[in-house]
């Protein structure tokens, strides 16, 4: 866990009044599957900070949040001391939450399944999340909105697997794809 006053910037950023999914509750459930897949990890505390850091940094329209995010994350582990491969390895870790590329570690793979749980959730909850992800894009024409995100989840959709891990492919795949071809 992130020290406490880390702790604190990083929980303001979660509460920013234009997050409605990319927020506090997002990032509580993250954990909560990390909990219950732990084992999965080579190195869960370095994922679990990933996941504090993976959308810190959330402006709407911006394609380099993830960037941001990963470099904030790994300045902080290295004036808090942390060795420089664990500071590089969670900036991967951050950076793979892009998902615009293939994981390369068994960690990366735990946390892209995390963050995309949400996809294999039971149908109430899914809709809440599109819900939830349409008010953070308000702003945005509601023709333009619904295009753009009918791409979005196609490429998951697309994927021979959307979860990498066989703990959630086991247990989510059939429904996130229910979920996503709705």
């Amino acid at each position: 866990m992130p020290a406490p006053a880390l702790l604190a910037q990083l929980a303001a950023r979660y509460a920013e009044p234009h997050r409605h999914y990319h927020a506090l509750q997002h990032l509580d459930a993250c954990l909560r599957h990390l909990d219950t897949m732990r084992t999965l990890a080579q190195r869960p505390d370095e994922v679990a900070l990933a996941l504090w850091f993976h959308d810190a940094i959330y402006d709407i329209g911006a394609a380099d949040n993830e960037a941001r995010s990963a470099d904030w994350a790994r300045a902080e582990l290295l004036a808090l001391g942390a060795a420089d491969e664990v500071a590089q390895r969670v900036h991967a870790l951050v950076m793979v939450t892009r998902h615009d590329q293939p994981p390369r570690t068994p960690d990366q793979e735990l946390l892209l399944d995390v963050d995309l749980a949400i996809l294999g959730a039971p149908p109430a909850l899914f809709d809440a999340y599109e819900q939830q992800v349409r008010l953070e894009y308000q702003a945005v024409p509601p023709a333009a909105f619904r295009s753009n995100r009918r791409r979005i989840l196609q490429g998951f959709v697309d994927r021979p697997r959307i979860y990498h891990t066989a703990a959630f492919h086991d247990t989510r795949e059939a429904q996130a794809r229910a979920n996503l071809q709705r």
